[in-house]
């Protein structure tokens, strides 16, 4: 009998070194090592909680941040250092980020970004609508260094530019905030194109390219998503009124 299995037990040899076999190997270590890389990016994705609120001083990410959290007008003051609390964004008390305000002066802005970059889920660019025909270039070249950051280039945090000040006659509209930000990025693109690439000083060539090179510069070639809404922290009857955040607190449900 084991004489009769012999030229059958070769058979089977042959064909587990045969090229179809050796093919489905291939695949099935490529199928692996995808699988793997896909837990580690999503396991380094969920240890990334923090949503920051980034944005020039008086831009109203400190009041933003209390309605928020509380649905309560509050008076504020330029902040000199940052403030976290967990925000849950629905019902169910498991699904909850970890907001950060940071200082907007232009001495703090970057040392607390620095500190807090590497845990950033999201990130909330937050614009005076009403002031930024004045302040369009500061608030250009602020985006900008986050935008050419390596560590926010690698994480790719979703951004929302949240253009608050909207109860304001005079507010610009997010459509028009967005064309002349792209046009400004674009502008700094070739004039700050021998800053450091990286806020920690790391780069050793120049700024990261930001966009494509060779076209005009627009937030879908980034490699984070973007996404602009029209807010108001204040809301449209003051104090004693609701804010208007609906389509920032829709926007917090997705990134959470």
């Amino acid at each position: 009998m084991a004489g009769g299995l012999e030229p059958h037990l070769e058979a089977l040899r042959r064909e587990l070194h045969g090229p179809a076999v050796l093919s489905v190997l291939v695949a099935l270590i490529a199928v692996a090592i995808t699988f793997l890389i896909w837990r580690f990016v999503q396991g380094r994705r969920s240890s990334r909680k923090a949503v920051l609120l980034l944005g020039l001083c008086d831009a109203g990410k400190t009041l933003l941040f209390a309605r928020l959290l509380s649905g309560r007008y509050r008076d504020t003051q330029t902040s000199i250092t940052d403030s976290s609390a967990v925000y849950r964004v629905s019902q169910d008390k498991s699904t909850n980020v970890t907001l950060i305000d940071l200082p907007g002066h232009e001495s703090l802005r970057l040392q607390f970004l620095e500190r807090f970059k590497a845990a950033a889920r999201a990130i909330v660019f937050v614009v005076d609508s009403v002031a930024f025909q004045r302040e369009v270039k500061d608030v250009a070249e602020f985006l900008y260094q986050v935008l050419v950051d390596s560590t926010v280039l690698r994480n790719a945090p979703a951004l929302l530019i949240a253009c608050n000040k909207q109860d304001v006659t005079m507010a610009k509209s997010a459509k028009l905030i967005q064309q002349q930000l792209e046009k400004e990025l674009n502008t700094l693109r070739v004039t700050r194109s021998a800053a450091p690439t990286s806020l920690d000083g790391s780069g050793t060539g120049g700024p990261a390219q930001l966009g494509k090179k060779g076209k005009d510069f627009d937030f879908s070639q980034l490699p984070m998503k973007v996404e602009f809404v029209e807010c108001s922290a204040r809301g449209s009857k003051g104090e004693e009124g609701e804010a208007d955040l609906e389509g920032l607190e829709k926007w917090l449900v997705k990134v959470a």
